[in-house]
Protein backbone atom coordinates (compact mmCIF):
# COMPACT_ATOMS: atom_id res chain seq x y z
CA UNK A 1 0.00 0.00 0.00
CA UNK A 2 1.05 3.62 -0.47
CA UNK A 3 0.85 6.66 1.77
CA UNK A 4 -2.68 7.88 2.26
CA UNK A 5 -3.06 10.97 0.07
CA UNK A 6 -3.86 13.34 2.90
CA UNK A 7 -0.53 12.52 4.64
CA UNK A 8 1.59 12.86 1.51
CA UNK A 9 2.96 16.31 2.54
CA UNK A 10 4.69 14.59 5.47
CA UNK A 11 6.66 12.45 3.03
CA UNK A 12 7.98 15.15 0.73
CA UNK A 13 11.76 15.31 0.58
CA UNK A 14 13.36 18.33 2.24
CA UNK A 15 16.80 19.84 1.71
CA UNK A 16 18.71 21.54 4.52
CA UNK A 17 20.65 24.73 3.69
CA UNK A 18 23.90 22.74 3.51
CA UNK A 19 22.50 20.47 0.76
CA UNK A 20 21.68 17.45 2.95
CA UNK A 21 18.44 15.83 1.78
CA UNK A 22 15.99 14.10 4.10
CA UNK A 23 13.42 11.63 2.77
CA UNK A 24 10.50 12.91 4.85
CA UNK A 25 9.57 15.56 7.39
CA UNK A 26 9.84 13.50 10.58
CA UNK A 27 12.60 13.94 13.15
CA UNK A 28 13.29 11.80 16.20
CA UNK A 29 13.48 14.51 18.87
CA UNK A 30 15.63 14.34 22.03
CA UNK A 31 14.47 11.85 24.66
CA UNK A 32 16.61 10.85 27.61
CA UNK A 33 16.82 7.10 28.15
CA UNK A 34 18.67 7.36 31.47
CA UNK A 35 20.75 4.32 30.57
CA UNK A 36 24.38 5.45 30.49
CA UNK A 37 26.83 4.77 33.32
CA UNK A 38 27.04 7.04 36.36
CA UNK A 39 30.15 8.54 34.73
CA UNK A 40 28.19 9.30 31.57
CA UNK A 41 29.63 6.58 29.33
CA UNK A 42 27.52 4.95 26.61
CA UNK A 43 26.24 1.44 27.44
CA UNK A 44 24.97 -1.52 25.45
CA UNK A 45 21.46 -0.47 26.45
CA UNK A 46 22.03 2.92 24.81
CA UNK A 47 23.22 1.18 21.66
CA UNK A 48 20.31 -1.29 21.54
CA UNK A 49 17.74 1.48 22.01
CA UNK A 50 19.29 3.53 19.20
CA UNK A 51 19.56 0.54 16.83
CA UNK A 52 15.88 -0.32 17.31
CA UNK A 53 14.98 3.24 16.23
CA UNK A 54 17.65 3.71 13.56
CA UNK A 55 15.01 3.69 10.84
CA UNK A 56 12.35 5.65 12.72
CA UNK A 57 13.12 9.04 11.12
CA UNK A 58 15.67 10.34 8.59
CA UNK A 59 17.15 12.75 11.15
CA UNK A 60 17.57 11.88 14.82
CA UNK A 61 18.70 13.97 17.79
CA UNK A 62 20.09 12.39 20.93
CA UNK A 63 19.01 13.19 24.45
CA UNK A 64 21.05 15.81 26.30
CA UNK A 65 24.81 15.18 26.31
CA UNK A 66 26.38 17.30 29.04
CA UNK A 67 29.48 19.34 28.24
CA UNK A 68 30.67 19.42 31.87
CA UNK A 69 29.65 17.65 35.05
CA UNK A 70 28.31 20.88 36.56
CA UNK A 71 25.88 20.99 33.64
CA UNK A 72 24.57 17.43 33.88
CA UNK A 73 20.80 17.36 33.30
CA UNK A 74 19.94 13.69 33.98
CA UNK A 75 21.44 11.21 36.43
CA UNK A 76 22.33 8.60 33.80
CA UNK A 77 22.59 10.80 30.73
CA UNK A 78 25.72 10.55 28.64
CA UNK A 79 28.61 12.97 28.75
CA UNK A 80 30.73 14.59 26.10
CA UNK A 81 32.89 16.44 28.60
CA UNK A 82 36.23 14.75 27.95
CA UNK A 83 37.98 12.63 25.34
CA UNK A 84 37.25 9.41 27.22
CA UNK A 85 33.64 9.69 26.03
CA UNK A 86 34.54 9.56 22.32
CA UNK A 87 34.81 5.78 21.87
CA UNK A 88 31.39 5.13 23.35
CA UNK A 89 29.84 7.97 21.38
CA UNK A 90 31.29 6.47 18.19
CA UNK A 91 29.25 3.33 18.86
CA UNK A 92 26.14 5.40 19.52
CA UNK A 93 26.56 7.39 16.31
CA UNK A 94 27.04 4.19 14.28
CA UNK A 95 23.90 2.68 15.82
CA UNK A 96 21.81 5.74 14.99
CA UNK A 97 23.14 5.83 11.41
CA UNK A 98 22.95 2.13 10.56
CA UNK A 99 19.81 2.53 8.43
CA UNK A 100 20.90 5.75 6.75
CA UNK A 101 19.56 8.34 9.19
CA UNK A 102 21.48 11.49 10.11
CA UNK A 103 22.67 11.38 13.72
CA UNK A 104 22.71 14.67 15.62
CA UNK A 105 24.01 14.98 19.18
CA UNK A 106 22.47 17.61 21.43
CA UNK A 107 25.05 19.51 23.50
CA UNK A 108 23.71 20.87 26.77
CA UNK A 109 24.52 22.65 29.99
CA UNK A 110 21.75 22.57 32.59
CA UNK A 111 23.08 25.55 34.55
CA UNK A 112 21.10 26.21 37.71
CA UNK A 113 18.73 23.34 36.89
CA UNK A 114 21.42 20.67 37.25
CA UNK A 115 19.98 18.65 40.12
CA UNK A 116 22.81 16.16 39.70
CA UNK A 117 25.52 18.80 40.28
CA UNK A 118 23.60 20.06 43.29
CA UNK A 119 23.40 16.55 44.71
CA UNK A 120 26.98 15.51 43.94
CA UNK A 121 28.86 18.79 44.48
CA UNK A 122 26.45 20.98 46.41
CA UNK A 123 26.88 23.65 43.73
CA UNK A 124 25.04 24.89 40.67
CA UNK A 125 26.02 27.79 38.41
CA UNK A 126 23.91 30.38 36.65
CA UNK A 127 24.04 33.93 35.34
CA UNK A 128 23.30 35.46 38.75
CA UNK A 129 23.10 34.62 42.42
CA UNK A 130 19.67 33.28 43.31
CA UNK A 131 18.26 31.77 46.49
CA UNK A 132 16.13 28.76 45.55
CA UNK A 133 14.16 26.27 47.62
CA UNK A 134 13.83 23.32 45.23
CA UNK A 135 14.80 20.53 45.19
CA UNK A 136 16.47 21.72 48.44
CA UNK A 137 17.39 25.17 49.69
CA UNK A 138 20.50 26.35 47.87
CA UNK A 139 22.28 29.34 46.36
CA UNK A 140 22.97 29.57 42.64
CA UNK A 141 26.61 30.61 42.17
CA UNK A 142 26.94 33.49 39.67
CA UNK A 143 29.30 32.69 36.82
CA UNK A 144 32.44 34.78 36.67
CA UNK A 145 33.71 35.97 33.29
CA UNK A 146 36.41 33.31 33.54
CA UNK A 147 33.73 30.66 34.08
CA UNK A 148 31.70 32.02 31.16
CA UNK A 149 34.73 31.76 28.88
CA UNK A 150 35.41 28.25 30.16
CA UNK A 151 31.87 27.08 29.34
CA UNK A 152 32.05 28.60 25.85
CA UNK A 153 35.29 26.66 25.33
CA UNK A 154 33.59 23.51 26.61
CA UNK A 155 30.87 23.87 23.99
CA UNK A 156 33.57 24.18 21.33
CA UNK A 157 35.48 21.17 22.69
CA UNK A 158 32.29 19.11 22.81
CA UNK A 159 31.64 19.96 19.16
CA UNK A 160 35.12 18.74 18.30
CA UNK A 161 34.44 15.45 20.10
CA UNK A 162 31.10 15.07 18.30
CA UNK A 163 32.92 15.39 14.97
CA UNK A 164 35.55 12.85 16.04
CA UNK A 165 32.81 10.45 17.17
CA UNK A 166 31.26 10.49 13.71
CA UNK A 167 28.02 12.35 14.36
CA UNK A 168 26.45 14.07 11.36
CA UNK A 169 25.79 17.23 13.33
CA UNK A 170 25.32 18.98 16.66
CA UNK A 171 22.36 20.76 18.15
CA UNK A 172 22.74 23.55 20.70
CA UNK A 173 19.75 24.00 22.98
CA UNK A 174 18.58 27.28 24.45
CA UNK A 175 15.23 25.73 25.34
CA UNK A 176 13.44 24.69 28.49
CA UNK A 177 15.49 26.64 31.04
CA UNK A 178 18.94 25.37 30.06
CA UNK A 179 21.93 27.65 30.71
CA UNK A 180 21.83 29.65 27.47
CA UNK A 181 18.18 30.50 27.98
CA UNK A 182 18.76 31.64 31.56
CA UNK A 183 21.28 34.25 30.38
CA UNK A 184 18.62 35.57 27.99
CA UNK A 185 15.87 35.56 30.63
CA UNK A 186 15.30 38.43 33.05
CA UNK A 187 13.91 35.87 35.50
CA UNK A 188 17.35 34.31 35.91
CA UNK A 189 19.77 37.02 34.78
CA UNK A 190 20.29 40.02 37.05
CA UNK A 191 23.84 40.87 36.06
CA UNK A 192 25.02 44.41 35.38
CA UNK A 193 28.02 43.61 33.19
CA UNK A 194 28.21 42.92 29.45
CA UNK A 195 26.40 39.59 29.96
CA UNK A 196 23.64 41.18 32.01
CA UNK A 197 20.29 42.84 31.53
CA UNK A 198 21.22 46.43 30.74
CA UNK A 199 20.42 45.84 27.08
CA UNK A 200 19.02 43.15 24.81
CA UNK A 201 22.43 42.82 23.17
CA UNK A 202 23.96 42.03 26.57
CA UNK A 203 21.32 39.39 27.25
CA UNK A 204 21.97 37.57 23.96
CA UNK A 205 25.76 37.85 24.22
CA UNK A 206 26.42 34.51 25.93
CA UNK A 207 24.23 32.58 23.50
CA UNK A 208 25.72 34.19 20.43
CA UNK A 209 29.27 33.64 21.70
CA UNK A 210 28.53 29.94 22.25
CA UNK A 211 27.11 29.61 18.75
CA UNK A 212 30.02 31.52 17.24
CA UNK A 213 32.55 29.26 19.00
CA UNK A 214 30.76 26.12 17.81
CA UNK A 215 30.61 27.49 14.25
CA UNK A 216 34.36 28.11 14.29
CA UNK A 217 35.05 24.45 15.16
CA UNK A 218 32.65 23.28 12.46
CA UNK A 219 34.34 25.51 9.87
CA UNK A 220 37.78 24.22 10.81
CA UNK A 221 37.17 20.53 11.49
CA UNK A 222 33.79 19.23 10.36
CA UNK A 223 33.29 17.26 7.14
CA UNK A 224 31.18 18.69 4.34
CA UNK A 225 27.48 18.48 5.04
CA UNK A 226 27.83 18.62 8.83
CA UNK A 227 24.52 19.77 10.33
CA UNK A 228 24.26 22.61 12.87
CA UNK A 229 20.92 22.89 14.68
CA UNK A 230 19.52 25.31 17.24
CA UNK A 231 16.67 24.52 19.65
CA UNK A 232 14.91 27.25 21.61
CA UNK A 233 11.78 28.30 23.47
CA UNK A 234 10.23 31.34 21.74
CA UNK A 235 8.71 32.96 24.85
CA UNK A 236 9.15 32.77 28.62
CA UNK A 237 6.38 33.90 30.94
CA UNK A 238 5.20 33.41 34.51
CA UNK A 239 1.65 34.59 34.72
CA UNK A 240 1.73 38.22 33.65
CA UNK A 241 5.51 38.50 34.07
CA UNK A 242 7.81 38.11 31.06
CA UNK A 243 11.27 36.58 31.19
CA UNK A 244 11.55 37.42 27.52
CA UNK A 245 8.97 38.19 24.88
CA UNK A 246 8.49 36.61 21.47
CA UNK A 247 9.71 39.80 19.78
CA UNK A 248 12.88 39.69 21.91
CA UNK A 249 13.34 36.06 20.96
CA UNK A 250 13.11 36.90 17.26
CA UNK A 251 15.88 39.46 17.76
CA UNK A 252 17.97 36.79 19.53
CA UNK A 253 17.34 34.44 16.63
CA UNK A 254 18.49 37.01 14.08
CA UNK A 255 21.67 37.61 16.07
CA UNK A 256 22.30 33.84 16.20
CA UNK A 257 21.95 33.64 12.43
CA UNK A 258 24.47 36.45 11.99
CA UNK A 259 27.23 34.48 13.72
CA UNK A 260 26.24 30.87 12.92
CA UNK A 261 25.17 29.06 9.75
CA UNK A 262 22.43 27.04 11.38
CA UNK A 263 20.62 24.47 9.25
CA UNK A 264 17.40 24.21 11.24
CA UNK A 265 15.58 25.80 14.16
CA UNK A 266 13.58 23.58 16.53
CA UNK A 267 10.98 25.15 18.82
CA UNK A 268 10.39 23.51 22.18
CA UNK A 269 8.86 24.18 25.57
CA UNK A 270 7.15 22.47 28.51
CA UNK A 271 3.50 21.47 28.51
CA UNK A 272 0.93 19.79 26.30
CA UNK A 273 0.47 20.35 22.57
CA UNK A 274 3.29 22.87 22.46
CA UNK A 275 3.24 22.79 18.67
CA UNK A 276 0.06 24.86 18.73
CA UNK A 277 0.79 26.98 21.79
CA UNK A 278 -0.10 30.67 21.51
CA UNK A 279 1.91 33.72 22.54
CA UNK A 280 0.83 34.93 25.97
CA UNK A 281 2.11 38.51 26.11
CA UNK A 282 3.33 41.39 23.97
CA UNK A 283 3.05 42.33 20.32
CA UNK A 284 2.05 38.84 19.14
CA UNK A 285 -0.36 38.02 21.97
CA UNK A 286 -2.74 35.15 21.13
CA UNK A 287 -1.01 34.32 17.84
CA UNK A 288 0.23 30.76 17.31
CA UNK A 289 3.84 30.66 18.46
CA UNK A 290 5.13 28.54 15.60
CA UNK A 291 3.40 30.76 13.04
CA UNK A 292 5.10 33.85 14.46
CA UNK A 293 8.50 32.14 14.27
CA UNK A 294 7.82 30.57 10.88
CA UNK A 295 6.77 33.87 9.35
CA UNK A 296 9.83 35.62 10.77
CA UNK A 297 12.25 32.96 9.51
CA UNK A 298 10.65 33.34 6.08
CA UNK A 299 12.39 30.33 4.59
CA UNK A 300 15.93 31.19 5.70
CA UNK A 301 16.23 27.82 7.45
CA UNK A 302 13.77 24.96 8.03
CA UNK A 303 11.70 25.21 11.21
CA UNK A 304 10.95 22.10 13.27
CA UNK A 305 7.85 21.97 15.47
CA UNK A 306 7.69 19.67 18.48
CA UNK A 307 5.75 19.03 21.65
CA UNK A 308 2.65 16.84 21.85
CA UNK A 309 2.73 15.56 18.28
CA UNK A 310 1.60 11.95 18.69
CA UNK A 311 -0.70 11.19 15.75
CA UNK A 312 -0.65 11.52 11.96
CA UNK A 313 -3.33 14.21 12.22
CA UNK A 314 -1.30 16.29 14.67
CA UNK A 315 1.83 15.86 12.53
CA UNK A 316 -0.02 17.20 9.53
CA UNK A 317 -1.44 20.08 11.59
CA UNK A 318 2.02 20.98 12.91
CA UNK A 319 3.40 21.08 9.37
CA UNK A 320 1.18 24.08 8.60
CA UNK A 321 3.66 26.36 10.41
CA UNK A 322 6.86 24.35 10.16
CA UNK A 323 8.96 22.36 7.71
CA UNK A 324 9.75 19.36 9.92
CA UNK A 325 7.92 17.53 12.69
CA UNK A 326 9.79 16.44 15.80
CA UNK A 327 8.46 13.56 17.90
CA UNK A 328 10.04 11.83 20.90
CA UNK A 329 7.70 9.84 23.19
CA UNK A 330 5.72 8.22 20.33
CA UNK A 331 8.95 6.62 19.11
CA UNK A 332 9.48 5.07 22.56
CA UNK A 333 6.51 2.72 22.19
CA UNK A 334 6.05 2.85 18.40
CA UNK A 335 9.43 3.01 16.63
CA UNK A 336 7.68 2.05 13.36
CA UNK A 337 5.26 5.01 13.45
CA UNK A 338 6.58 6.60 10.23
CA UNK A 339 6.91 3.33 8.30
CA UNK A 340 3.34 2.32 9.10
CA UNK A 341 2.07 5.73 8.05
CA UNK A 342 4.10 5.65 4.85
CA UNK A 343 2.71 2.20 4.00
CA UNK A 344 -0.86 3.40 4.46
CA UNK A 345 -1.25 1.42 7.68
CA UNK A 346 -1.97 4.34 9.98
CA UNK A 347 -4.64 2.27 11.74
CA UNK A 348 -1.89 -0.10 12.91
CA UNK A 349 -0.03 2.66 14.78
CA UNK A 350 -0.24 1.76 18.47
CA UNK A 351 1.23 3.98 21.18
CA UNK A 352 0.16 1.59 23.92
CA UNK A 353 2.62 -0.48 25.91
CA UNK A 354 2.79 -3.74 27.79
CA UNK A 355 5.62 -5.32 29.76
CA UNK A 356 5.91 -8.09 27.19
CA UNK A 357 7.12 -5.55 24.61
CA UNK A 358 10.22 -4.42 26.50
CA UNK A 359 12.59 -6.73 24.63
CA UNK A 360 11.27 -5.84 21.19
CA UNK A 361 11.30 -2.12 21.96
CA UNK A 362 14.76 -2.31 23.60
CA UNK A 363 13.72 0.06 26.37
CA UNK A 364 16.47 0.33 29.02
CA UNK A 365 15.63 -0.74 32.56
CA UNK A 366 16.46 2.60 34.18
CA UNK A 367 14.67 4.56 31.46
CA UNK A 368 11.46 4.54 33.44
CA UNK A 369 12.96 6.77 36.11
CA UNK A 370 12.89 9.93 33.98
CA UNK A 371 10.82 8.96 30.95
CA UNK A 372 7.61 8.68 32.96
CA UNK A 373 8.01 12.16 34.44
CA UNK A 374 8.55 13.64 30.99
CA UNK A 375 5.62 11.70 29.57
CA UNK A 376 3.36 12.99 32.34
CA UNK A 377 4.26 16.59 31.47
CA UNK A 378 3.58 16.21 27.77
CA UNK A 379 0.78 13.68 27.90
CA UNK A 380 1.77 12.26 24.51
CA UNK A 381 1.10 8.69 25.65
CA UNK A 382 -2.08 7.53 27.32
CA UNK A 383 -2.37 7.42 31.09
CA UNK A 384 -2.64 3.62 30.81
CA UNK A 385 0.68 3.37 28.96
CA UNK A 386 2.36 5.70 31.44
CA UNK A 387 1.06 3.62 34.33
CA UNK A 388 2.59 0.51 32.78
CA UNK A 389 5.96 2.25 32.71
CA UNK A 390 5.49 3.34 36.31
CA UNK A 391 4.77 -0.21 37.44
CA UNK A 392 7.92 -1.49 35.77
CA UNK A 393 10.08 1.20 37.33
CA UNK A 394 8.71 0.49 40.81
Amino acid sequence: MKTTERYRPLFKEISLPNGIKLDNRFVLSPMITNSSTREGHVTEEDIAYAERRAGSAPMQVTGAAYIETYGQLFEYGFSIDDDHSIEGLKKLARAMKKDGSKAIIQLTHAGRFSKIALRDFGVVYGPSELELKTPVEHTVIPMSKRKINKVITQYADATRRAIQAGFDGVEISSAQRLLIQTFFSTFSNRRDDEYGVKSLDDRVRFGTEVMEAVQKVIDEEAPEGFIFGFRATPEETRGNEIGYSAEEFLYFLDRIMEVADIHYLATASWGKNIYKQTIRQGKYKDEIMNKVVYDHIAGRVPVMSSGGINSPEKALEALEYSDMVGMSTPFVTEPDFVHKLEDGKEDDINLGFTAEEIADLAIPERAFKDIVELMDIGGSLSAEARDEFRKLYK
